[in-house]
């Protein structure tokens, strides 16, 4: 190859490599015109409210001229020291929301995953059985929601007032659908630990909000599997390799990044859910009178949790994230 060739080759190079640099400067500004208005409203509507709350929470209420006005005093850590020392009932359902959400979230993403697996699939009424598996979504919010825990609030009360919700053991028992019992019974033979039987009892009596809180992983999930070349599958038929084989080394590396979204979303989805069990307690000590502040501080130590919940998962997830280079 003469020198001019040489030229020539090296200089088509540069030009597709200024193409693609141009190609993704210009979506790097599209992303940044599309997310203008959420940075306008946060930094403009949010931001000086999170720093109010933040001052409430190192401070205390004193009222004034008999209720009618009040002044902050400076209290530093107190809040914080009285919440997680004094009140004890924080503590144990903050570690209880914990323990509840390592249980909640492999298993949402598994799940999602199974279903938008099987969704993909070429079959009749496709498209008919992606809306069923959406609807709980749209059902668990606005209007229909508040109905939904309105009956269940008068459920309640009827079964109260009927002798039937009096003893708490018999109508968890009632509820469940298997006990831990059933599963180690079932397990007995294959030399599982009843940690696992409990875990799996669990799993299998929460399938209802389990279903409920995966309508969006799906979705994403699905967006993810059709992203997927075609030929790529082609190829592995060619090559002989199995469905199993070919969803291993195929289809679950190049759906990670959908894993890791998924994963982070599903945190913080569980973490801001009105069911969650420290929000409504938080929202209780609100109510309470002259415990605003600490209220305000409770709040704080679980959104410092929430972040380092986040981060971690982002950390860990990302070193197993595969990315399609498309040069």
């Amino acid at each position: 190859m003469n020198k001019e060739a040489e030229v020539k080759l090296v200089s088509s190079n540069t030009k597709k490599r200024r193409k693609s640099h141009s190609l993704e400067k210009k979506s790097a500004r599209g992303g940044y015109l599309f997310t203008m208005p959420f940075i306008i409203g946060f930094i403009v509507i949010y931001l000086p409210v999170i720093f109010e709350s933040f001052l409430y929470s190192v401070t205390t209420i004193e009222r004034i001229n008999a209720g009618e006005s009040y002044q902050l005093v400076w209290a530093g850590l107190e809040n914080y020291r009285n919440a997680l020392f004094t009140d004890a009932n924080y503590t144990q359902i903050l570690t209880a929301g914990l323990r509840q959400l390592l249980l909640d979230v492999p298993a949402i993403l598994i799940f999602s995953l199974f279903i938008a697996v099987l969704l993909n699939q070429k079959m009749v009424g496709r498209a008919a059985f992606r809306a069923i598996f959406f609807v709980p979504v749209i059902l668990s919010t606005g209007l229909i929601a508040q109905i939904d825990t309105s009956n269940t609030s008068l459920m309640t009360y009827m079964s109260d007032t009927e002798g039937i919700g009096t003893n708490a053991a018999k109508t968890t028992s009632v509820a469940e659908i298997v006990s831990a019992m059933d599963i180690e019974y079932l397990f007995s033979n294959m030399k599982i630990g009843g940690g696992m039987a409990k875990y799996v009892s669990q799993l299998i009596n929460n399938i209802y909000n389990i279903v409920n809180r995966s309508g969006v992983q799906m979705l994403i999930f699905l967006a993810g599997l059709q992203s997927i070349s075609p030929a790529i599958y082609e190829s592995c038929n060619v090559e002989g390799a199995s469905a199993w084989e070919t969803f291993w080394k195929i289809t679950f590396p190049m759906i990670s990044p959908m894993i890791l979204v998924n994963f982070i979303y599903t945190i913080i989805d569980a973490f801001t859910s009105s069911t969650n069990s420290v929000m409504a307690y938080i929202n209780q000590v609100y109510g309470e009178a002259g415990h605003d502040t600490l209220s305000v501080a409770m709040a704080w130590i679980y959104f410092a949790i929430v972040i380092v919940f986040v981060l971690l998962a982002a950390a860990f997830m990302s070193a197993f994230v595969f990315y399609q280079r498309r040069d």
